[in-house]
């Protein structure tokens, strides 16, 4: 289950296909909906909406206060694709989110209307693995920029406002990517841990110490770069140059 709390409710999803808001005071039922398919992503709260991505290919927008839902945009999808989806990102009144289909879209939160679409990964490769171009993480927008990571494609960069491409790099991922202080930090499909400039992608150290330990998103605290990894292990980057300061087991 994937949920988020905002306010005095905690909205959940499920994959049987349920949205359900509770009140966190005492975790009673608010209100319960069904939504298009498997609610995989985290439920996003904004403008008086949930925004739910479930993994048929639907965005959905359940009323916050009812769990009316008042509209649906089909993002559509592939016959193969990863299992998750992109929790969308909002700004501006416009949420922008990831699809199966290797493409990033933008959509008006009042009026659900699909405003622009960008294909960020185009499919290639003999196999229908190397043909997966999921984009499963949550796009970042930033200075009127959206940051996109694609599996088995690429990060982009793309103007918020039209979805034109500013640049793009050949890495791909399905690992939430942070961007902070002029910098991306993300953790590619092979588990590299990689930071480049946010200002045309220029890669600024690359950590490949990691590899194939399923490692989890990386987040930042305290001054330091902290992935985990599949071992139960806590490792800790210094973000100047992606060298280790230690390594904690989380038990």
């Amino acid at each position: 289950m994937a949920w988020t709390a905002d306010g005095d409710r905690v909205y959940v999803g499920s994959e049987r296909g349920q949205v359900y808001a509770l009140n966190s005071s005492d975790g009673s039922l608010a209100w319960q909906t069904k939504v298009a398919g498997e609610a995989l992503s985290r439920p996003v709260v904004s403008d008086g909406l949930v925004l739910v991505h479930t993994s048929n290919g639907m965005l959905q927008g359940l009323d916050q206060s009812s769990g009316a839902v008042k509209w649906s945009v089909n993002l559509d999808m592939p016959a193969l694709s990863l299992r998750g989806e992109s929790a969308p990102a909002v700004a501006f009144g416009g949420a922008i989110v990831g699809g199966d289909n290797g493409r990033v879209s933008a959509v008006v939160l009042n009026q659900g209307q699909l405003v622009w679409q960008q294909r960020i990964s185009q499919v290639s490769g003999a196999t229908e693995i190397d043909r997966l171009n999921d984009v499963d993480t949550t796009p970042v927008i930033v200075n009127g920029v959206v940051y996109a990571l694609a599996y088995n494609g690429n990060l982009t960069a793309l103007d918020l406002r039209s979805g034109q491409i500013l640049w793009k790099r050949e890495i791909g991922g399905v690992k939430d990517l942070i961007v902070d202080a002029g910098r991306i930090y993300l953790v590619d499909q092979d588990d590299r841990v990689i930071a480049l400039n946010a200002d045309g992608g220029v890669a600024i150290w690359r950590q490949s110490d990691l590899l194939h330990r399923n490692l989890t998103s990386p987040v930042l605290y305290n001054g330091y770069l902290v992935v985990g990894d599949s071992e139960g292990y806590l490792h800790w980057l210094n973000t100047t140059d992606g060298r280790f300061c230690c390594a904690a087991e989380t038990g």
